[in-house]
């Protein structure tokens, strides 16, 4: 946890699980059907850059998406109606919904950071495992 002068925030962990993995997916899948591997390959490319890029801030009042020093998407809690973190055994995808918006995140952060600032933050609405 981070603090300046008038507001705390977290900033999560990165995880490379997802990425990696899929990288690691793509070899055998490309002795199996080159096209396969090469689409999963790419996909893991993607999302390596993605984890190297974007921050997930957890202020006081809103979640933030940063890439590198710039804010560029806002999310505040009070707008937030349910969030979920599918598949305990291997979380692999994060969702949340605001009054009027769907979103749907790869877990490219720490799961259980991501699962207990979404507790402290925004409690209502999640479902719990």
């Amino acid at each position: 946890m981070t603090s300046t002068s008038t507001a705390t925030y977290t900033d999560l962990p990165r995880s490379y699980r997802i990425p990696l993995g899929l990288l690691g997916l793509a070899i055998p899948l490309g002795f199996v059907k080159l096209w396969l591997g090469a689409i999963a390959g790419l996909f893991g490319l993607f999302l390596l850059v993605q984890v190297l890029t974007l921050t997930l801030r957890f202020t006081d009042s809103a979640l933030e998406v940063y890439r590198r020093e710039t804010v560029i998407r806002h999310f505040p809690y009070a707008e937030w109606q349910h969030w979920d973190i599918f598949w305990s055994p291997v979380p692999v995808l994060f969702y949340f919904r605001e009054v009027n918006s769907i979103h749907f995140l790869p877990i490219l952060f720490s799961p259980s950071q991501l699962r207990s600032c979404l507790e402290r933050h925004c409690s209502q609405g999640n479902s719990p495992e």
